[in-house]
């Protein structure tokens, strides 16, 4: 099922069981496949327009007031375009703001360089007590959103609108301050999130035909990130590669290399957008053309394992 449905029936959801629970959009409920709660839920589910600086004070003041309000809209319009909104009214303020961004980095796709997001998680990290969680599948959203309404204070999350292939299952735990491990291995740390941790398992799949075993984590929780895990496998197989659907710099890659240069310094290098602006293109040409592909997961590791 494509995670814009499931974020939506998960919201209906939790928005009957509790009734501080608003959701605020930016003229892009349809696309974000939120458009049915406004017919379930009237009085608090409500549409801007396309003012999303409006809409993050607007959340930040029925915050205020006890509400938890979701905010919702295209990544590059939920980040960069209310940075200032989002620093001062909402985590200055320490006012309870969930921000949904839809379509990160590459998959805007046709949308182009305008909409592709490469930079939002760098953004929005360098805002102080702001959580930045992107779901890897349908399983960890579901699981992730009652934790989210729980925890107090500004929340990103950055989330894919299409379908994706499940990579957990109902039975996985979940924490979202701690990173999931999808593999144990003695031979290289592979940290992945969002859509590339569908990638790194294709790349997996390779690398054994290889002999090699990869420690696979998939750090679903950017900031705060989960430095016992990061440095605990780092120790394990002194050597890291990091694989994200964002700039190599602001984003994964820099925040495991904040804790690893604190703690253990090892041989690093980063699978992502090497420091580019969008483009339209359907998502396979995009990962070729950003190489970052299995193929280019699996280049990285043999690279850096000689």
């Amino acid at each position: 099922m494509e995670m814009r449905k499931v974020l939506a029936e998960e919201l209906s959801k939790l928005m009957a069981q509790n009734k501080n629970i608003v959701l605020i959009d930016a003229d892009l409920a349809k696309p974000n496949g939120v458009a049915g709660l406004k017919e379930k839920y009237p009085d608090r589910a409500m549409d801007i327009g396309i003012a999303e600086q409006n809409m993050a004070c607007v959340a930040a003041g029925m915050s205020s007031y006890g509400f938890i309000p979701f905010i919702s809209t295209f990544t590059p319009f939920a980040t960069r375009r209310i940075c200032d909104q989002v620093a001062i009214s909402c985590a200055y303020a320490k006012q309870n703001v969930k921000i949904i961004g839809t379509d990160p980095g590459i998959s805007a796709e046709f949308n182009g360089g305008t909409h592709m997001s490469m930079e939002d998680i760098g953004v929005l990290r360098s805002i102080p007590e702001i959580v930045i969680f992107e779901p890897t599948d349908n399983i960890q959203l579901k699981k992730a959103l009652p934790q989210i309404i729980n925890h107090p204070g500004v929340v990103y999350i950055r989330a894919f609108r299409k379908e994706l292939e499940d990579v957990f299952n109902e039975n996985s735990d979940f924490d979202l301050f701690k990173a999931s491990k999808i593999q144990d291995g003695n031979d290289i740390s592979i940290f992945c999130s969002g859509i590339m941790v569908q990638e790194t398992m294709q790349a997996n799949k390779i690398l054994k035909e290889k002999g090699i075993n990869a420690d696979i984590i998939n750090i679903h929780t950017i900031k705060p990130i989960d430095r016992k895990t990061v440095v605990e496998s780092a120790k394990k197989t002194g050597v890291v590669l990091t694989a994200e659907n964002h700039n190599i710099i602001g984003g994964l890659k820099s925040a495991v290399s904040e804790v690893l240069i604190e703690e253990f310094p090892v041989k690093l290098a980063a699978i992502g957008v090497n420091d580019r602006f969008g483009q339209v293109g359907r998502m396979p040409y995009l990962k070729e053309v950003y190489k970052m592909r299995a193929e280019d997961i699996v280049e990285s590791v043999m690279q850096l394992l000689s």
